[in-house]
């Protein structure tokens, strides 16, 4: 939804733009008034785009993971102390033809069951989750035939997060110290 309304927004600013020349040029040439209307419009309609482009690039929440088809993956797998649990979803994508992302929410059972997304990415055919410590995800997500398919990392769940093409790494909204993102 959030890219329609941006390619809208985009088409209605290239319209603009393409009449606000005709009609500065038509101005310059009959030696009419400059066109205000339209140069308004288009600089309202600049506005809105980028005003969406800084939503888009500084405003990210994991909100547009389609939970609706969403498949139950691993978990819940509880940390050490019990005081996290980590679960695994899937979500496919693109029809046929397309593949699946995996998510990784973690629980705080001490934190009024605090749930927060703490990795995104591609889903591989090699996918597990482990604690390695009371605060340490180790997510496993490989293709054992494809090296730089490898999307694996440990995570202290408490203040780092992994979102594949870094997204969620500038955004204002999410809390992390650390954000990790594929290269």
């Amino acid at each position: 939804m959030l890219f329609f309304s941006g390619l809208f927004v985009f088409l209605i600013t290239f319209v603009l733009f393409i009449v606000l020349l005709v009609k500065v040029m038509k101005s310059y040439i009959k030696k009419k008034p400059f066109p205000k209307k339209v140069f308004y419009s288009f600089i309202c309609s600049l506005f809105l785009l980028f005003t969406h482009y800084v939503y888009v690039q500084y405003f990210f929440t994991f909100d547009f993971i389609n939970k609706g088809d969403m498949q139950i993956g691993q978990g819940p797998i509880l940390s050490p102390t019990e005081k996290y649990s980590a679960n695994a979803y899937y979500e496919l994508y693109g029809g046929a033809a397309g593949g699946v992302n995996v998510w990784v929410e973690v629980t705080d059972h001490q934190e009024n069951n605090s749930v927060k997304t703490v990795y995104y990415s591609d889903a591989k055919t090699n996918f597990f989750l482990k604690w390695v410590g009371e605060y340490t995800l180790e997510i496993t997500n490989k293709h054992f035939n494809y090296p730089d398919s490898d999307r694996s990392i440990e995570l202290d769940v408490t203040n780092e997060i992994y979102h594949e093409n870094g997204a969620a790494c500038k955004s204002l909204l999410l809390e992390f110290t650390t954000c990790y993102q594929h290269y």
